[in-house]
């Protein structure tokens, strides 16, 4: 292990490989400044580059982003109160304090060295995953694989924070999606009613750049103003070195625990620098200052962000379990290279796994360097307004999309996703358990048609092993039934006790229109998908008719939630009991003014559809030529000149790019006559 880990060292001295590394951090610093797209936007939009790379390439490009998403989400929250991400925003409580009284960049060197630690620490503990749990990895066979493969979905669904039975109707449903294409049993077509195009399955980066991109420009298009408010960066650069030195305990501390919530399934950054906050406060012997500018509440949080992401890979490479949404998106790199994750990974390609450990500490320690070199630089990108950066995000992505395949159909898939994206979003339906189901469900197949070959009935569930993984999947869901019951008996003995709700608190009933329109189409997709695998051969149609009966028993159970809301709702005293118990399936309330951004995004997702339809028609750089500077004159309500010198500089960007990089243009219908 010793030899892979020094060649994997030796590697990094190739040229390229470290040309991919500090690209890959730039890309990933830029992305993490930019609301919305963190590390899931970053491996998305960068992952169409890596085809046609050596794996080396591709994964220091990729891991150098990753490694630093979280590093740079940071400036924003502490300078403007408005965070790169929803994991920066425990960062802005102290760090916006400090800035507001001339302190930012002591905040802004508290937050960059803790960032750099907590990526160092988390790529230590995955080099000392690697062999303490080789030979568990090694003992596993397809029963063990194929109950990772579910415990994976299970877990991402289970653990998403107050939506339980979403969580699982959305990871079923992209276990679907992902066997839209040819069965991995019997190579017969399915869910492709036909089509050509659906026979090799749906692209993953239209799928992850549509839920996740797509939809979060089309809720935050509206964003047309910057932040009006200056904070100076100040001094206290030295003062912010010291302070650190002597927090080096919750350093540790929140790196220790970033790790552990990147190796549980669907929990997260957010997730992970919140119970970081909640450690510093717990054994501060002062707590007046949190949340007023404590340096404490600041080390403990970054320190975990970046960890975490280090943490994800350790199911990711080890069990072939992804612990987020990027990693999901890597894993699904892996797979295309022939690279399975798991037994093999580790007897066949340890250098790649100690290149991942290397290139992830490098680019910890390159990304925090160069946020210092050039945080007034990035501290300006935070105040341009969302809508006109969501102009040059929209060309980039379908861009990105179309070098998957090299097919439009990829782009119009893309668009419908993020329509879906953005309502799952809007009504509380968790996206990250989608992704991650559609990423297994081939494997999830494969694993389990192997172990029914192999094993006379359901003798293989007496294994060890899989009497384990049933165990941890089994105790989370009695765990939540145990909070569900204590909630009941909490309400019905506070019943009639109880002050009116808040405003915020009815919302979801007065938007439950929309979460029972998504509540049906989550039961129309199963009951098509049920109807449809009835043509299929016995082998092709077993696993998409359990998971389409599992998929409508839960959806159905939302729908009765939904049907029984809305009649709580019109009798004349609502039941103020309702959104308590049913905690864990409660739709998440709805901002304010919520019909006006369902507008916003209607009018959003049509400007990408005319954007698409010009591609389609006259070519991409026809395209991007009226649709950039349209969208910033009408949308973004951007000035002409600024218009003008946007469209030209990614036009001349866009007419370089496939001399310097393995990316096709779209090529439209007009062009192809002549």
């Amino acid at each position: 292990m010793l030899d892979s880990a020094m060649a994997a060292l030796a590697s990094l001295a190739d040229p390229s490989l470290l040309i991919m590394l500090l690209i890959g951090t730039v890309a990933g610093l830029i992305m993490g400044l930019i609301p919305g797209l963190g590390g899931t936007g970053a491996v998305a939009i960068l992952l169409p580059i890596t085809f046609g790379m050596e794996p080396p390439q591709a994964l220091a490009l990729l891991i150098g982003a990753l490694a630093v998403v979280h590093t740079s989400d940071t400036v924003s929250a502490v300078l403007l109160g408005a965070p790169g991400s929803a994991s920066a925003s425990v960062t802005m409580l102290d760090g916006y304090s400090m800035a507001k009284k001339g302190q930012a960049a002591r905040a802004l060197t508290l937050a960059f060295l803790s960032s750099m630690a907590g990526g160092i620490i988390g790529a230590v503990g995955l080099t000392l995953a690697i062999p303490l749990a080789r030979p568990l990895v090694l003992s596993f066979a397809s029963p063990e694989l194929f109950m990772l493969t579910v415990l994976g979905v299970s877990l991402a669904a289970v653990l998403s924070r107050g939506n339980i039975i979403k969580g699982v109707s959305a990871g079923l449903l992209g276990l679907i999606l992902g066997m839209v294409g040819t069965s991995p049993t019997t190579a017969e077509e399915r869910f492709t009613f036909g089509s050509l195009f659906l026979g090799d399955g749906l692209s993953l980066v239209a799928v992850a750049l549509g839920i996740f991109g797509l939809a979060e420009i089309a809720s935050r298009a509206s964003q047309r103003r910057g932040e009006k408010q200056t904070i100076s960066l100040g001094g206290g650069w030295g003062q912010g070195i010291r302070e650190w030195l002597t927090h080096w305990t919750q350093v540790i501390r929140g790196a220790l625990i970033g790790i552990w919530a990147g190796v549980l399934p669907g929990v997260g950054a957010t997730a992970g620098t919140w119970m970081a906050y909640g450690q510093a406060v717990a054994t501060a012997k002062d707590k007046r200052q949190f949340g007023k500018g404590d340096p404490r509440g600041i080390v403990g949080p970054e320190s975990a962000n970046n960890s975490v992401e280090a943490g994800d890979l350790i199911p990711t490479l080890l069990f072939g379990i992804p612990g987020g949404v990027p990693s999901a998106m890597l894993l699904g790199m892996l797979l295309t290279y022939g690279i399975q994750p798991g037994p093999s990974i580790i007897t066949e390609h340890l250098d790649l796994m100690y290149l991942i450990v290397w290139s992830f500490a490098i680019a910890s320690v390159l990304g925090a360097l160069l946020c210092f070199l050039s945080v007034k630089q990035l501290a300006k990108l935070t105040k341009v307004p969302f809508a006109i950066l969501a102009a040059g995000l929209v060309a980039i992505m379908l861009l990105g999309s179309f070098q998957e395949g090299g097919q439009l159909g990829d782009l119009w898939i893309m668009i419908i996703l993020g329509i879906f994206g953005w309502l799952l979003k809007s009504t509380g339906f968790p996206r990250a358990p989608f992704l991650i189901g559609f990423v297994l469900a081939i494997p999830l197949e494969r694993y389990y048609f192997l172990t029914d070959s192999l094993y006379e009935g359901f003798d293989w569930m007496a294994r060890p092993g899989v009497m384990v993984f049933l165990a941890i999947l089994i105790l989370p869901m009695i765990w939540a039934f145990i909070k569900f019951i204590r909630a009941r008996r909490h309400t019905n003995l506070d019943d009639g006790h109880r002050d009116e709700q808040p405003e915020d608190d009815e919302a979801p009933l007065k938007n439950s229109n929309w979460s029972l329109v998504a509540a049906g189409i989550f039961a129309v997709a199963f009951a098509a998908a049920l109807i449809s695998s009835a043509s299929f051969s016995p082998e092709a149609r077993l696993v998409p008719q359990l998971v389409s009966t599992g998929g409508l028993i839960f959806s159905g159970i939302l729908l009765f939630i939904e049907i029984r809301r809305r009649l709580h709702d019109r009798t004349p005293k609502a039941d103020e009991t309702l959104a308590e118990e049913t905690e864990g399936i409660r739709t998440q309330p709805a901002k304010a003014g919520w019909t006006l951004d369902a507008k916003f995004a209607l009018k959003t997702f049509l400007w990408m559809t005319g954007f698409l339809a010009l591609t389609a028609a006259f070519g991409y750089l026809i395209a991007v030529t009226i649709f950039i500077p349209a969208f910033l004159l009408i949308v973004a309500r951007a000035r002409l000149k600024v218009a003008i010198i946007y469209t030209g500089v990614l036009y001349i960007v866009l007419l370089a790019l496939p001399s310097l990089l393995p990316i096709d243009l779209p090529q439209g219908w007009l062009n192809t006559l002549v």
